[in-house]
């Protein structure tokens, strides 16, 4: 049975909702990036499941809420989340918002997400260096994410591929993330889409390299 994307976008709205009527003050510093990162999740799992749904404007506003309430979390979070500049990036991404994902990426940048030990940090920095076309310092990050045994190979070597402009491994590699997906049983608020992929489709894309790729967890064409 498909997925009844409506009820998702509902169940997430209600979630943010019930975020912003939560969130602390500036007093509660620690407790209110959590809730800001909460809010983000909500409003990104809203936009996702209206993408899914074929409905790209509003899709996009959500998004945009996404990728704001994630920045707004990151002074406050504690060292080395680099997740709140990948969801960033990610969000900026989905929503096809090229502009925007450009300033996202220079700030990730100037955040030192690639002067990062972490290989959450390099993948936050590689994602924002592929969305300014620097794929020649992508390369090398990318690079160092391959053969490493916490972090996904599969997404290392989509990564690598997009910036070494190969597209026979892009197409394997981006193939073998969306079958991560569909074997998975759980997904980031409960959306059943496979965000990643379509995020590396949007990178592959303008360099000529997007995979024909088929799967209910993909947004329609």
């Amino acid at each position: 049975m498909a997925p009844d994307w409506a009820a998702h976008f509902e169940r997430e709205r209600g979630r943010y909702e019930d975020g912003v009527s939560r969130l602390p003050g500036l007093a509660d510093a620690d407790e209110r990036q959590r809730q800001l990162t909460r809010m983000g999740n909500a409003a990104a799992g809203a936009g996702l499941a209206l993408l899914m749904d074929g409905r790209h404007g509003e899709a996009g506003d959500w998004l945009e809420l996404a990728a704001q309430r994630y920045r707004e979390s990151f002074p406050g979070a504690p060292p080395g989340s680099w997740g709140r500049p990948i969801g960033v990036v990610k969000a900026r991404l989905l929503a096809g918002d090229g502009l925007a994902a450009e300033e996202d990426a220079r700030w990730a940048l100037a955040e030192d997400a690639a002067g990062s030990d972490s290989p959450i940090g390099r993948y936050a920095a590689c994602l924002a260096l592929l969305v300014l076309g620097r794929d020649h310092e992508a390369l090398g990050l990318a690079g160092s994410l391959r053969g490493r045994v916490d972090f996904p190979a599969d997404v290392a070597e989509a990564l690598f591929a997009i910036a070494a402009a190969d597209q026979d491994l892009y197409r394997t590699s981006v193939a073998a993330v969306l079958r991560s997906f569909e074997a998975r049983e759980a997904y980031l608020e409960d959306i059943p889409a496979a965000d990643t992929v379509v995020v590396l489709q949007k990178l592959a894309e303008p360099r000529g390299l997007e995979a024909e790729l088929d799967s209910p967890l993909l947004p329609p064409r």
